[in-house]
């Protein structure tokens, strides 16, 4: 069952998606050669429990850590770990908190020093197919002009989309429904409507698609040993379009003139 939120419960999901979002934020800035995926795993807990809130993925499913961090051809749920990050890498941080019954997640990949081209293309690429996907969300569009959006924009680039995870709705439950791939054609699903609060989430290869899991039981990888990255926001779909929940003020002037290219 999808569930459309009310006010009430938007204010709430409002608050938490804002701390995700602000503490994404100042790991973003610590991430640098030298540090360690541990290192930015404590920050987040320390910074989500002074907020009086509680880590989301801890403990999910078993999950060990606060955050999930995956570098270069890690594509998700990477466990953060002793290593230090080192000129060139990139490193993908998702993280998620609870607060007051509700939830918030968002991912976003740092390029950790000088990065190749290729990378910064992938970035750039990754990202940009995330606010194609927010784009299109409104009432009445489809669940699949998402991942139409997401698709069209990343394989023109010459990248690859990650089939075997997806977005998902958010708010008293860290996965609700829908399910939102990040590829297939548009128009089918269910139809958005005001109140659906939905993260989405695309990962991304600079090659093939296919991943795997390794022994851990968590950390995916590319296949091809290629880069990859991950981004995501939640969002509320509202009257005339969508609220990015996790948007934080300082990217705000930089996201609402990207999309509004993208809207022309």
């Amino acid at each position: 069952m999808i569930v459309c939120r009310s006010q009430a419960e938007i204010v709430k999901l409002r608050v938490v998606n804002r701390l995700v979002g602000s503490i994404l934020a100042e790991l973003r800035q610590t991430a640098a050669p030298g540090v360690t995926t541990a290192d930015l795993d404590r920050l987040a807990e320390r910074r989500v429990r002074e907020a009086g809130a509680e880590p989301a993925f801890k403990g999910y499913h078993g999950f060990p850590a606060t955050i999930c961090s995956s570098v270069n051809e890690q594509v998700v749920h990477g466990i953060p770990s002793d290593r230090a990050l080192c000129d060139g890498d990139v490193v993908s941080i998702d993280m998620g908190a609870k607060l007051n019954g509700f939830f918030g997640d968002s991912a976003v990949t740092v390029p950790v020093g000088k990065v190749t081209e290729q990378a910064k293309g992938l970035l750039r690429a990754t990202e940009e197919s995330l606010f194609r996907a927010i784009s299109v969300v409104r009432p009445g569009a489809r669940v699949s002009d998402i991942g139409a959006a997401v698709q069209g924009h990343v394989e023109a680039q010459g990248f690859s989309v990650v089939r075997e995870f997806v977005g998902h709705g958010i708010g008293t439950e860290l996965h609700e429904e829908p399910q939102i791939a990040n590829y297939g054609p548009g128009g089918r699903g269910p139809r958005l409507a005001e109140g659906m609060v939905l993260a989405i989430e695309p990962m991304v290869n600079a090659g093939k698609a296919a991943v795997r899991v390794l022994s851990d039981g968590w950390t995916a990888v590319t296949k091809d040993g290629s880069l990859s990255a991950h981004f995501e926001h939640t969002v509320v779909v509202t009257k005339d379009g969508c609220e990015i929940l996790t948007l934080v003020d300082q990217d705000r002037s930089r996201v609402e003139q990207l999309l509004g290219t993208i809207r022309g």
